[in-house]
């Protein structure tokens, strides 16, 4: 019978508690504790630790299901550990002690300070910038050593069409000859060379012979379906992180000649005039390489899905850092992504997928971040991260991400939700567009520490259509919504001191059509680059209009419905593509606009020298077309050997800092490239 039961956890916790789920910090240590007496059932329970004294027991490794979401802080001292990897369970780790394993070396520090990111004190040391050279230096330098070695030794051994034999032999032999002759660093760390370089050559060997990574991830758990029905405490645990298949890793697979970057270069139907290819307006080119491409939202965690779509991914804010005030520290390097059953967040550095949360019935179409300030324990407040998830089933699922806990949802409509948004003044107001040709403004609430919580709806606006994009007004985010439509662009007035409910809009914008203006057109972009300069791309092909909001919309006129020119300040050159729903973003502190397109390509308009001219009262329309600053080509990827089916970017986000682009696609792919 195991040491550990339920009474004793909630005895040992500090202070003593009469939950386990509201333990935040628990001593353990001087217990004769074995592995085995580690219940992993028992220890899911403890959602809400981070804090753990496992010191001065008989442990000699680590059990790898103990899901301990929020831990940071661990004492492993004087134990018998034998090996650290297990250790990456626990991905929010800062200090580590594990003093007195006779066992450990220094291998065993270099292993957790590679598989720890956010590691900062190891045996009471700062190894931040050891850590960051581990990471990121000593991989590359290894890496390279890698793919020498496979070009050197055994590339030409692979005949152009080979046997399954005759892979799983050349793979043997050469993991093999890499760990034995691939050197790098001093003596006392060869252990974790090794260790590394079987990693990286696995790796590489998944992407040029078309091999599978071993994975070591926990089978997937579906979220309960089964909780009730209801807005105020629904109880659905997220599931852990989820198999992953990581397709690609530049720094392993693509040599220079498949890194191809078009300059201002599309297709053969969208070719520049000459007056257009010698006037170079536009900042420099960006130089932006492929850091990873992940397979990480398919069904049933099968490597053959190449048919989910994946449809909106944003973000993280960062937390404690004024974000509302600066938009440049406004987020971190975690992205949350969605698309098909399943929600991810991705750490887009190193490409790992932190987390995975999963609704075997639903199909998610839009993801949003807000900040709430919630009570914890012993009535003291804290900020926390969540995230909103919607789509098909019409229902918003709230997510307390640091805590690993899906803590409920609203039924918000009887038909499928095409894109929620929050608001950035009011953090608790949710707007969620739906097939039902409505809009509704909910207020989520604020969860309190047993994530009891109620949601109420303040405002239905109508549409005449399905609204497709949600673009709140910067300079008034409280009074005017923006909506790009299936039939146009509309403008309502959401302000809640106002006594209707429910609001017709106010107004629809009249777009160049030929030799006309109309409101009839498909609006599935919509963007502000700034306060004031609109982003939208319609039905009409090859185009993304750029308009001034407030010289379009007067805010004095009167009556509802009315019919407004939208004043056009630019139009930018895009494929000649009809297909829809390929959406665009902004990234406003940097001016950029991306949007991607049919072929996989992403269109990115640095506009920081038209911008200035734009603002004053009498700015002109640019006289042509505005054509890309670069354009992103689709790297050639093989899957399983073989060419990607047809390549649709439904949408590209960048960080507010634009350090990084994520690029959702249609067959399943994540492809996540870095500014350098």
């Amino acid at each position: 019978m195991s040491k550990i039961t339920t009474e004793l956890l909630l005895e040992r916790a500090v202070p003593k508690s009469t939950r386990l789920r509201k333990i935040e910090t628990l001593n353990l240590s001087k217990l004769q504790l074995k592995t085995g007496d580690l219940d992993p059932r028992l220890f899911s329970r403890l959602r809400h630790l981070q804090k753990l004294d496992l010191s001065d027991n008989l442990l000699d490794k680590f059990p790898n299901s103990l899901t301990l979401p929020d831990l940071r802080v661990l004492n492993c001292n004087n134990n018998k550990l034998e090996d650290v990897t297990a250790l990456k369970q626990f991905p929010l780790l800062e200090e580590l002690t594990y003093e007195n394993n006779v066992y450990l070396t220094l291998n065993d520090d270099y292993k957790v300070m590679f598989l720890l990111e956010n590691l900062r004190l190891l045996n009471g040391k700062d190894i931040t910038k050891l850590a960051k050279h581990v990471r990121h230096v000593n991989s590359r330098k290894l890496t390279s050593k890698v793919t020498a070695h496979w070009e050197k030794f055994f590339r030409d051994q692979l005949p152009e069409k080979h046997t399954a034999e005759q892979v799983k032999s050349i793979k043997k032999r050469f993991l093999k000859s890499v760990q034995t002759n691939v050197v790098y660093g001093p003596s006392s760390l060869s252990e974790f060379t090794r260790w590394r370089v079987k990693m990286i050559a696995e790796e590489f060997l998944s992407y040029s012979l078309g091999l599978e990574i071993n994975s070591d991830s926990e089978p997937e758990e579906k979220m309960d379906e089964n909780e009730e029905e209801s807005t105020e405490s629904p109880r659905e645990a997220a599931e852990d992180v989820a198999q992953v298949v990581y397709i690609y890793d530049p720094l392993v697979t693509v040599t220079p000649s498949k890194r191809k970057r078009n300059h201002s270069k599309s297709g053969a139907g969208n070719k520049r005039s000459k007056s257009q290819a010698n006037t170079e307006e536009e900042a420099e080119d960006v130089s932006a390489e492929p850091l990873h491409f992940l397979q990480c939202h398919s069904k049933g965690n099968s490597h053959e899905d190449f048919k989910t779509q994946l449809w909106s991914c944003v973000f993280e804010p960062v937390l404690d850092s004024g974000a509302r005030k600066d938009p440049i520290v406004s987020s971190s390097k975690t992205v949350a992504t969605c698309g098909g059953e399943s929600v991810c967040l991705i750490d887009c550095e190193t490409g790992t997928v932190l987390k995975k949360y999963k609704v075997a019935t639903e199909e998610f179409f839009s993801v949003a971040w807000t900040t709430l300030t919630m009570v914890i324990s012993d009535s003291r407040k804290k900020a926390h991260n969540i995230l909103a998830a919607a789509g098909r089933r019409g229902i918003v699922k709230l997510i307390h991400v640091a805590a690993d806990f899906c803590y409920g949802e609203i039924k918000a409509h009887k038909k499928p939700i095409a894109t929620v948004c929050f608001s950035p003044t009011q953090e608790t107001h949710l707007f969620t567009a739906s097939y039902d040709k409505r809009i509704a403004l909910w207020d989520i609430g604020i969860p309190d520490c047993d994530y009891n919580f109620k949601a109420s709806q303040l405002l239905v606006l109508e549409a005449v259509s399905i609204p497709l994009r949600l673009a709140l007004v910067p300079t008034c985010p409280e009074q005017y919504l923006l909506a790009g439509c299936e039939d146009g662009c509309f403008a309502w007035n959401i302000k809640l001191d106002k006594g209707q409910k429910s609001r017709p809009f106010e107004a629809i914008f009249q777009f160049p059509d030929d030799e006309s203006m109309t409101t009839s057109h498909r609006v599935d972009g919509l963007a502000f680059l700034n306060d004031d300069v609109v982003v939208s791309k319609s039905s009409k092909p090859g185009c993304i209009y750029l308009w001034s909001w407030s010289r379009s919309f007067d805010a004095k006129g009167k009556g509802c419905q009315r019919t407004v020119p939208a004043v056009i300040l630019a139009e930018l050159e895009w494929s000649t593509t009809d297909m829809s729903y390929l959406t665009l973003s902004t990234c406003p502190a940097k001016n950029y606009v991306f949007c991607g397109d049919e072929k996989g390509s992403v269109w990115m308009y640095n506009l920081s020298n038209h911008t200035t001219a734009w603002s004053s009262p009498k700015g002109k329309r640019s006289e042509r077309r505005i054509s890309p600053t670069q354009i992103l080509k689709w790297p050639e990827l093989r899957l399983n050997g073989e060419q990607p089916p047809e390549i649709l970017v439904n949408n590209v986000v960048s960080d507010p800092a634009f350090s990084y682009l994520v690029v959702l696609t249609s067959v399943n792919i994540t492809a996540i490239w870095k500014k350098s």
